[in-house]
């Protein structure tokens, strides 16, 4: 929201300086985002006077001048304008002054052969706007010399505020003013308008049809007027809040919009199809050309003020182009009208409008404001522009939106945490417009005004202003009771100045903090470092991709396409982010780089439901090993993506002895060289392995690639027990060799198993360290060599008892297997 500081004070009689005014605006809640003081940027420009202006001597586009800056002494100027002649004022620039419109600093110069001295300006060399036809032509009775800023009167600051969505009174200067005056910041000035006496009755008659589109409206035509340019103060002020000056019509609707808050609209009564406009909703296929010059493809939800063409405007967000008014407009309908707040925020969002209008409807304006402002309306446009106005044309009715309030005075310190006095609460509410009702010691009531639809009170929901009762009785059904003392608490609270209220810390609940992160967190971020950790880049990447691609790593129901996907390429999500990891990997070898580690923390999608969608660490590798003097290189397997998976899993405290593998991978893998990392039978927690050479080419990837997945929401909670000395054996350990013929279908998990159960209380560790097939073996066999480490705890073993513990593990591989000890 902008306004100028003069503009202010024609609502505020006070004598603050700009920096009082900013500093209580700011402390009463309306945040001031920046001030733009205009004369300083102009402050050195001055009136001069065109002496001489001869044709230049070398060019046909350019006059020599002399001018005189107010000081006696002549300077000579060249000037490309054409309307530059002799005896005109305008602005001068000495050398050394910034020029705004062209960004640069005046410096002497000779131009052909004729020194310039000094520059004359145009408006938009001024930054003062677009017209750069000429240079500014002064009245003959402006001060020569005299400074150009007070001449026009541009030493008047912009102050832009930042307003939240609940303010919509604050969207307006006389707002503005009116929270300042409560401030103590001075004093609001009445304001009104008088009936205007119609002459005539009005040519237009206004249609409810739907009162979705609209509750209560107001029309009023002026006849016999002339639309041309706005006066000088109003282009003026337009300009300076960023507001582009367009006819005298249009330039009311706009200045009413910011200095009441009370959007217009004006309908050219001779292109009005018909006698009637209806507020209705939308038909099916209508289209509407509007002044921005779109065109919007209206829906069954869009409110409309039609003729008995069609749609004339999205009522309450912008007007239509064939019934706009334009410099032959001799008739005028100004439209009034109450717009649902919800309904004009939905229709902008969907066309994607943003207008100062819909800005304030969609916050709520003041219906109580309707007639008045009506009355304003015509009176100023036929001062600007002549003609007589005719009778009000009405339809619908002013809402019900009278309500009360009620403040109990201990709220102000329980709630607000700001000891105030009765009596200055009573004041400030008074200041902003609210009327007493009710008092006593402990509390007050008061009704609240037209203006503050923010403000809920007894009847708020069913009575507010422009809500539609179908949508006033949705918003009941969410709301069990209404709280408006909150509201007015916080009214006393800002308009006494937010910064008046003393910080108080926050009660600490415990002594030492609790975690920032859920344990669901805490793990995908460990996980994410261990990966980090082993040399995989982090990637982040899409969770959808092209349905083609993504059939081959899954199924693909239909329940996982996207309705409305941001390209055709990317309308099912994935089932695994291998695959989106893939496909990097492909576009990195097509870069020339074929050997890559990429990682992702993202989601499996299986599903809608809740369980549909998995949390995954998913990772891929491609080409060979990094090369370097320790080892050679060489290309990646599949125990690097199960090197990988279990590095993960480790990290989130899965007991290792607690898992087996099964060699029944996803489709997506190489059927022989890929495995499922399972905690007990049915837990799946990790799936590894060669990438299918099938699905490798259908993605482009030449060389050997493998991946990897740890399933998050799979891995258990690591149970919480009271942590305890390390049990640490003074005694050293021992460790015993054992080769097992088995036979070739046996895992080896298999037998890792079986000689970690045979004697638990001794066996520390198993690990598999040699697997040997061939031909003197028996057919179908195959040798696995284990090493066993044996912890004694309370005495050195004695060789009797390494011998049993040696027969246990035997015994217990050859039940479980089926093995026999290879001589």
């Amino acid at each position: 929201m902008k306004f100028t500081l003069s503009w202010l004070r024609e609502h505020l009689e006070t004598s603050a300086t700009l920096d009082q005014i900013t500093t209580t605006l700011s402390s009463i809640g309306l945040e001031v985002e920046g001030v733009e003081d205009r004369a300083a940027a102009l402050a050195s420009f001055r009136i001069a006077q065109v002496v001489e202006a001869v044709q230049h001597p070398n060019a046909d586009r350019l006059r020599a001048l002399k001018v005189d800056g107010g000081d006696g002494k002549l300077l000579s100027v060249v000037c490309g304008a054409p309307n530059a002649r002799a005896g005109m004022k305008g602005v001068l620039a000495l050398p050394g002054a910034f020029i705004p419109g062209t960004g640069i600093t005046l410096k002497k110069g000779e131009i052909r052969g004729v020194a310039s001295e000094a520059m004359m300006l145009s408006a938009r060399e001024m930054g003062l706007g677009d017209d750069h036809s000429g240079i500014v032509d002064l009245p003959a009775d402006a001060p020569l010399g005299q400074s150009y800023v007070q001449y026009a009167g541009l030493d008047d600051p912009i102050i832009e505020i930042a307003v939240t969505p609940n303010r919509g009174d604050a969207l307006s200067v006389r707002g503005v003013a009116r929270d300042l005056a409560a401030a103590g910041l001075g004093t609001l000035k009445p304001w009104g308008a008088e009936p205007v006496k119609p002459a005539y009755p009005a040519p237009l008659a206004w249609e409810i049809a739907d009162p979705r589109a609209c509750r209560w409206v107001l029309g009023r035509a002026v006849r016999g007027l002339k639309n041309g340019p706005s006066p000088q103060w109003l282009r003026d002020r337009l300009t300076a809040i960023g507001l582009r000056p367009i006819s005298a019509l249009v330039d009311v609707t706009n200045w009413f919009t910011f200095d009441l808050g009370r959007p217009l609209h004006v309908f050219d009564v001779a292109k009005v199809k018909g006698k009637t406009l209806t507020m209705r909703m939308a038909r099916e296929g209508e289209e509407l050309v509007a002044l921005n010059g779109k065109t919007y493809a209206l829906t069954a939800e869009d409110g409309v003020i039609a003729d008995a063409a069609g749609a004339e405007a999205l009522g309450g967000v912008v007007g239509g182009e064939p019934s706009g008014c334009d410099e032959t407009t001799t008739e005028c309908f100004i439209e009034c009208a109450l717009f649902d707040p919800v309904r004009i925020a939905l229709s902008g969002r969907r066309h994607a409008v943003h207008t100062d209008a819909r800005a304030r409807f969609e916050r709520g304006v003041d219906p109580a404001l309707m007639p008045v402002a009506l009355e304003a309306a015509t009176r100023m446009i036929i001062a600007l522009c002549g003609g007589e106005a005719s009778a009000v044309s009405e339809a619908g009715a002013e809402p019900a939106w009278r309500r009360s309030a009620s403040l109990r005075f201990e709220r102000l310190a329980g709630l607000g945490g700001a000891e105030v006095a009765a009596d200055e609460a009573v004041g400030i509410l008074e200041r902003l417009g609210f009327a007493v009702e009710a008092r006593d010691a402990a509390q007050v009531t008061v009704a609240v005004p037209s203006w503050r639809n923010d403000i809920a009170g007894s009847g708020a929901l069913t009575q507010a202003p422009g809500l539609s009762p179908e949508r006033a009785a949705k918003a009941a059904e969410g709301c069990a009771a209404i709280e408006p003392e909150a509201d007015l608490v916080e009214e006393v609270l800002r308009i006494r100045g937010l910064d008046t209220i003393a910080p108080v810390s926050l009660p600490v609940a415990s002594p030492v903090p609790t975690a920032a992160l859920s344990a669901r967190q805490a793990r995908a971020a460990l996980a994410r470092r261990v990966l980090a950790a082993r040399g995989m880049q982090d990637c982040v990447t899409y969770g959808f991709l092209d349905q083609a691609t993504a059939v081959l790593f899954g199924e693909t129901p239909e329940t996982l396409r996207v309705a409305n996907p941001i390209a055709a390429d990317l309308d099912q999500m994935r089932p695994t982010p291998v695959v989106s990891l893939l496909m990097a990997a492909a576009r990195n070898a097509a870069r020339g780089y074929p050997a890559v580690a990429l990682s992702e923390l993202g989601g499996a999608y299986r599903g809608t439901g809740l369980d549909g969608q998995l949390q995954v660490a998913a990772g891929v590798r491609t080409g060979e090993t990094p090369r370097n003097w320790a080892a050679p290189a060489r290309a990646v397997d599949a125990f690097d993506a199960k090197g990988d998976a279990l590095a993960v899993l480790t990290a989130l405290g899965v007991p290792m002895a607690a898992l087996s593998v099964t060699a029944d991978a996803p489709g997506f893998y190489h059927p022989g060289r890929s495995g499922v990392v399972r905690q007990g039978p049915k837990t799946v927690l990790a799936t590894f392995g060669e990438v299918h050479p099938h699905v490798a080419a259908q993605l482009d990837i030449a060389g050997p690639a493998v991946a990897f997945e740890v399933f998050l929401d799979a891995v258990p909670e690591p149970k919480r027990r009271k942590k305890s000395a390390p049990e640490l054996s003074t005694l050293q350990p021992l460790r015993r060799d054992f080769a097992f013929l088995v036979d070739a279908g046996i895992a080896a998990e298999a037998v890792l198993r079986a000689a970690r159960g045979a004697e638990r209380a001794m066996i520390a560790d198993v690990a598999l360290f040699d697997r040997y097939a061939g031909d003197k073996l028996p057919e179908g066999k195959v040798s696995l060599a284990i090493e066993v480490t044996l912890q004694p705890r309370e005495a050195t073993l004695t060789d009797a008892e390494i011998e049993a513990v040696a027969a246990k593990i035997v015994a217990a591989v050859t039940k479980a297997t089926g093995a026999s000890l290879r001589a």
